[in-house]
């Protein structure tokens, strides 16, 4: 058994005591301060009313900040000399100097540098805004002091500790690890810390010298190489609210100005133009020295999209904006346009992400996330360096970072040594990409990273290392050859999977934004140019931002503090009466206004027959013909069944007549009720329900083929103990069936509409603390039925789901994500086949054989499990940490189901989905009287997702359409738009190829899941 040599603990001892001989204490430094809510700037402190704070002293209040200020004069002794402050707050700081903003006070920088070269006499003003914090935690006011560093010393003990770590972390029998012991040796015997100021800077120096040789020795020819990349992970909203967070980029991009100016060959990147943006209002002189920086090459604005958002969760519109946006940004400041998607946080990744990226001129992607795993995992990811192809054959080349037990991060040679070994794919493998520099809550690297980055160019025994951008690193790959390694699909990520529920409204408010848009851009391109209404660019330039920032993956998936999330909800909220505001007066506009005629919407590409709420004031509602259509009220609503060109309108006739009573009427024209409801049964011409005493599905019978589609009793609501081993927002235990709470409480069941257009059964009981109302709604002539969902959520570390066994036998199922959909294993076979036993989806997850299926609609709901044939809708969560009043509250959600007979190909599922979450709209007025249909497909698997007016204003009109099933297809477009050409373009309205038109209508051939964006040059 070896024993630690001696020489080891002397070093030890040493490194632990470096401070008091490289730092000299010039002098305690006095502060006056004051607190304040208010976000102010450092020329806006006049008059406020500064008093002393003295060590010991506790400051603030919740969400509180402080101003603090001091002078320092350079001493005689400073002369020629580093000249720095240790400045303790007791909390993270902004700070200024000569009122610049010149670095920050955080986890991984704790002085600042005055000067490199001090002058006698010289002042300094020192100003620090300082932030208190939350959940009580008063700061402690600290001792502050004036230091000299002595940077002979300084430079010793970088050369030290990087021989140190390094020899720790290679074979001990090594002949490097025996000279460098012996190098250690010699300098112990050589160093007298006895000595004072200049003797003992020339005795450090002798010992440099002994140590430069060991410096100096430099690798073989099988050495890796890491491409380091500096960086900082700034979170825009987690654990602190985005108010902390315009000034955590003033500290961060403050730190690493100042190290690019001591360290030239400095190269540093930052992601998220949203971060950008608040350094240009907030810090224009800032941003002005950021600007510079990207001038010179060393600052590196790079990323790919606006924020990092979260990618399970937003719509394929959605990210397609965030890659629009971001681009944007960085190439109208900068002149620089983005080539990687850098999204090292993220809680998984889209399989249709590739097809996104490629779309939007992004050649290459890298992560951390996917090997920041714990033991809620049992399949690591395989690869580092891949191609990796999505769901519609698009393939981009990507590489996996990962942070190790490292972090934060510094560099050293343990880190890098460990960033090989932890490289899960060597074979033919030679260069990684790194990431260097504390994250998070920002920060960046610090003065010690650099100096060990300088000698940790070519040391022997550590990686090579190559410092730059990270597309240096993908170039240097592609130039090398790509692997061979393929990864087909999403990157599942084996954790965080209660992302994709908690924080129900904000998941509910990002979907009703996002359907929303679709409607203001649609209408708005129509409007504009049928009827001449101004489009409102910049506005939705706006709106859209909003949206695009609070989908970033600490918001959305619901993972921060209660500030956040309840900031969120408002901004939200407020972003959804604009929007409806807008789309309103867009049809307004179209309709045309008068109290005779309603025009109503339909913004989905199909033909489509379905309920519409009537506008205030009418009773009634006829067709070109005269013929009254049948009205239900319900709930003080009128409906009338039409319908609807697709997208387009349709014009009806509106009486305004008193109706007869305010409860359930049937229309003014006789008609028979195709739909029934009792307590205990549901039933149209096609389907009949029963319904037991705790308003579960009993039976679906399937009046077409004889058939229970039913497999046991179905909309079973089930609660789970939800206390994960850790990471109680962001996850769901794997374990959680084995606690289950018993739901034994019946409903009472009454019914709640009757007809003619409707029936609907309304359940109401409790759920262990919490209540639950539902309307069960089936429509005359629809094998959709819905479950309009009020819960009363009373719940801690509490999981409900809906259970729905059904008559289905196959060995997967189908999940719809952004254009397309995913296959998943319904069952545990495999390690990662059990690890996805929670997953996300969007509108719907379907179960299919060959000639049926039977799916699960909903219009907000993210999360679902399926285990053989049961379908389990995740529907709410309670947890604790790190919002402690998570998702309490009243929320209302509607889900639903639809069975179908045929092959999924032929199926109704994509379209009924859509239907669920897009409903027909009315507005008073003819519309000119006609009914038009601005565009249409002749493919029920090609679906028009977006209509809008172009983003360079021309006035030409964009069309993004997908094929949702799998399948390729040739589709033909027809439009009765006055276009003059038609254009087939990337996602970003570039690179446009004309197509061949003819009478209005444009074949396209695709293949499966693909999204083609088309230009039409409007007249």
């Amino acid at each position: 058994m070896k024993t630690k040599k001696e020489i080891l603990f002397h070093v030890e001892k040493l490194l632990k005591k470096k401070n008091q001989y490289l730092l000299t204490k010039v002098e305690a430094l006095s502060f006056s301060g004051f607190t304040t809510q208010e976000q102010l700037s450092v020329g806006g402190l006049e008059g406020r009313p500064f008093r002393p704070f003295v060590s010991g002293e506790r400051w603030g209040e919740d969400w509180a900040y402080a101003w603090f200020r001091s002078s320092v004069v350079a001493p005689r002794q400073a002369e020629g000399k580093r000249l720095a402050v240790m400045l303790d707050f007791g909390s993270e700081a902004t700070i200024y100097v000569n009122g610049a903003v010149s670095g920050a006070m955080d986890l991984q920088h704790h002085d600042l540098t005055l000067t490199r070269a001090a002058r006698a006499g010289e002042r300094f003003e020192i100003v620090a805004e300082a932030y208190a914090g939350h959940s009580g935690r008063q700061p402690t006011f600290g001792e502050s002091f004036l230091y000299l560093v002595e940077e002979e010393i300084y430079q010793f003990f970088i050369d030290l500790e990087c021989l140190y770590d390094l020899r720790n972390h290679l074979d001990e029998d090594s002949l490097r690890v025996a000279e460098i012991d012996r190098g250690l040796t010699r300098v112990f015997s050589v160093i007298d810390l006895t000595l004072r100021e200049e003797a003992l800077t020339r005795n450090i120096g002798q010992c440099r010298q002994i140590l430069k040789p060991l410096l100096e020795c430099v690798n073989g020819s099988t050495a890796p190489t890491l491409h380091l990349m500096g960086q900082s992970h700034l979170d825009i909203a987690w654990l602190w609210p985005i108010a902390e967070t315009k000034r955590k980029i003033a500290r961060t991009m403050s730190n690493q100005l100042a190290l690019m100016e001591e360290y030239p060959e400095y190269r540093y990147v930052q992601s998220q133009p949203y971060l950008f943006q608040l350094a240009k209002d907030l810090y224009p002189e800032l941003y002005a020295r950021m600007k510079a920086a990207v001038r010179e090459g060393q600052l590196i604005p790079e990323g790919g999209m606006w924020v990092e958002p979260d990618t399970n969760l937003p719509s394929g519109e959605s990210l397609i904006r965030q890659a629009a946006h971001g681009k944007r940004f960085f190439k109208e400041e900068f002149g620089k346009d983005n080539e990687m998607l850098w999204l090292p946080d993220v809680f998984g990744y889209s399989g249709n992400l590739p097809q996104i990226m490629k779309g939007c001129g992004l050649k290459y992607f890298a992560s951390v996330k996917m090997f920041g795993t714990y033991d809620n995992i049992g399949d690591p990811f395989p690869y580092n360096t891949f191609v990796w192809e999505g769901i519609d054959g698009s393939q981009i080349l990507a590489h996996l970072l990962n942070y190790g037990d490292y972090y934060p991060i510094r560099i050293n040679p343990s880190f890098l040594i460990h960033q090989w070994k932890e490289l899960v794919q060597k074979d033919g493998i030679t260069t990684r990409l790194t990431q260097f520099g504390h994250g998070d809550g920002g920060g960046g690297a610090n003065r010690d990273d650099l100096e060990f980055m300088r000698r940790l160019a070519d040391l022997e025994g550590a990686p090579r290392t190559k410092h730059g951008s990270p597309i240096d690193y993908f170039e240097d790959q592609i130039e090398r050859g790509v692997p061979d390694a393929k990864y087909v699909g999403e990157l599942y990520y084996s954790a965080h999977r209660g992302t994709y529920t908690t924080q129900a409204l904000i998941k509910k408010l990002n979907r009703k934004a996002e359907i929303g848009f679709r409607e203001i851009e649609l209408w708005g391109a129509a409007a504009r140019l049928l009827r001449e209404r101004a489009y409102p660019y910049r506005e939705m330039d706006g709106l859209w931002k909003t949206l695009l920032l609070h989908q970033f993956h600490d918001i959305l998936p619901g993972s921060s503090i209660h500030r956040v999330h309840e900031e969120a909800q408002a901004e939200l909220t407020a972003l959804n009466r604009k929007i409806d505001v807008q789309a309103s007066e867009a049809r307004a506009a179209i309709a045309g206004g008068g109290e005779e005629s309603i025009a109503v919407f339909n913004s989905l590409s199909w033909e489509r027959a379905g309920l519409v709420v009537l506008p205030e004031g009418v009773k009634t509602v006829s067709d070109a013909s005269g013929n009254r259509l049948p009205v239900q009220w319900h709930d003080g609503v009128g409906y009338a069944e039409v319908e609807a060109p697709s997208l387009g309108w349709a014009t009806f006739k509106a009486g305004r007549e008193e109706r007869a009573q305010e409860a359930d009427v049937p229309s003014a024209v006789p008609a028979v009720s195709a739909v029934q409801a009792t307590a205990s049964r549901l039933e149209n011409e096609l389907l009949s329900i029963e319904i037991n005493e705790r308003g579960e599905l009993a039976r679906i019978f399937d009046k077409t083929t004889g058939t229970d589609w039913a497999a046991g009793a179905c909309n079973v609501m089930r609660m789970y103990r939800d206390q994960p081993s850790d990471f109680d927002a962001w996850e769901i235990d794997r374990r959680y069936r084995s606690a289950e709470l018993e739901l034994t409480a019946s409903a009472k069941v009454t019914v709640s509409a009757s007809g003619p257009l409707f029936a609907a059964v309304r359940v109401e009981r409790e759920l262990n603390r919490s209540t639950l109302i539902q309307d069960i709604r089936l429509r005359a002539g629809s094998r959709r039925v819905e479950f309009h969902t009020t819960v009363h959520w009373r719940e801690a570390n509490k999981l409900l789901k809906v259970d729905f066994p059904v008559r289905i036998r196959t060995n997967e199922s189908l999940h719809e994500i952004q254009f397309g959909h995913v296959k998943r294993p319904n069952h545990a076979s495999r390690p990662h086949d059990a690890d996805r036993f929670e997953v996300s989806q969007h509108k719907w997850s379907a179960l299919a054989e060959a000639n049926r299926g039977f799916a699960l609609l909903n219009d907000c709901k993210y999360g679902i499990s399926v285990d053989d044939h049961t379908m389990s809708l995740t529907l709410l969560r309670a947890p604790t940490y790190p919002d402690e009043t998570s998702d309490q509250g009243t929320h209302q959600f509607t889900y639903g189901f639809v069975a179908w007979d045929g092959s999924f190909f032929d199926s109704p599922v994509v379209r009924e989905a859509y239907e669920l979450n897009y409903p027909l709209t009315a507005a008073p007025g003819g519309a000119g009287g006609e009914s038009r249909s601005l565009l249409r497909t002749d493919r029920s698997n090609v679906i028009a997702e977006t209509v809008k007016p172009a983003e360079d204003g021309s006035g030409d009109w964009i069309v993004r359409l997908y094929e949702c099933k799998g399948a390729t297809v040739t589709c033909e477009v027809r439009t009765d738009l006055p276009f003059a050409q038609a254009c087939e373009t990337n996602m970003l309205e570039e690179e446009p190829v004309e197509l061949a038109c003819a009478e209005g209508a444009i074949r396209l051939d695709f293949r499966p899941f693909e999204v083609k964006t088309l230009r039409l040059k409007v007249r």
